[in-house]
């Protein structure tokens, strides 16, 4: 699979920096959990991770909006949304012709907050353009040929993170949350933690909803993984000094997110 950033910032998109989102591609295999002898290779699959201010600009530098198989939102944060409403007005009133509806998996009534802003005559049109997929809990899909799982993680909204398998690597996505048993769950099985660390410092009491640098170190080390991937850095953390701290408590490789960056997972 290959992982291509789109944006990392929070709270607001930067020059050259959009928020949240991300492309995720791969092929995968159907009908096995591994490259065996036979298997097929299946037609490659490309998922919208996210969508962030500004990302849907970023995104038709690597595929078409159309040629999508699915987004994927993580929780209905404006910068992790926004760009689902320009998306519909352009495949809904552009000249874009999507051979079907777009798969959009995400929170419930996710399509309610759209229409929220775009207006009531819109729910009907969200439902032409996007086919929309409820996530309430813990849950599993298909997507061409990729597996994903999801499960619910701490950020005081309903929020999820996200695993990713092509039958052969698995990457997990922490979405926005605070430390918790359920992230580290999710990527057990995977090599690579997407993490965001959007703490500079620890939260007082018991009000956490995002990684700290020492946080997400933990959090890898005790899934297991190989490489984490630091990403939505809060706006006060100096990448070099965010990357410096991982280090002290994760053994493996720490890369940083950067908008253009692509990674084989």
């Amino acid at each position: 699979m290959q992982l291509t950033v789109l944006g990392t910032a929070t709270p607001y998109p930067l020059p050259g920096k959009p928020c949240s989102g991300y492309l995720l591609q791969g092929s995968g295999l159907r009908g096995s959990g591994s490259q065996q002898p036979g298997a097929t290779a299946a037609p490659s699959t490309s998922i919208w991770i996210d969508a962030g201010t500004g990302t849907l600009a970023e995104l038709q530098r690597f595929t078409r909006l159309e040629d999508l198989d699915a987004i994927w939102i993580s929780h209905r944060h404006a910068d992790h949304t926004a760009d689902l409403l320009v998306a519909y007005y352009a495949l809904r009133h552009s000249s874009l012709r999507p051979a079907a509806k777009i798969r959009v998996i995400g929170p419930e009534a996710l399509a309610d907050r759209l229409a929220e802003f775009l207006g009531p005559d819109a729910v009907r049109g969200l439902h032409e353009v996007f086919a929309f997929t409820e996530m309430s809990g813990w849950g599993e899909t298909v997507v061409g040929g990729l597996e994903l799982a999801w499960g619910p993680v701490a950020h005081g909204v309903p929020a999820f993170a996200l695993t990713v398998s092509d039958g052969s690597s698995a990457i997990t996505y922490s979405g926005d949350t605070a430390p918790c048993t359920s992230l580290v769950e999710m990527a057990e099985e995977s090599a690579t933690l997407l993490c965001e660390v959007g703490y500079s410092r620890q939260a007082l009491g018991d009000e956490a909803v995002h990684h700290t640098p020492e946080d997400a170190a933990r959090t890898a080390a005790a899934a297991g993984v190989e490489t984490i991937i630091l990403t939505h850095l809060a706006d006060d953390l100096d990448p070099a000094d965010a990357v410096r701290r991982v280090h002290d408590a994760f053994a493996g490789a720490i890369i940083l997110a950067e908008p253009g960056h692509a990674f084989v997972v």
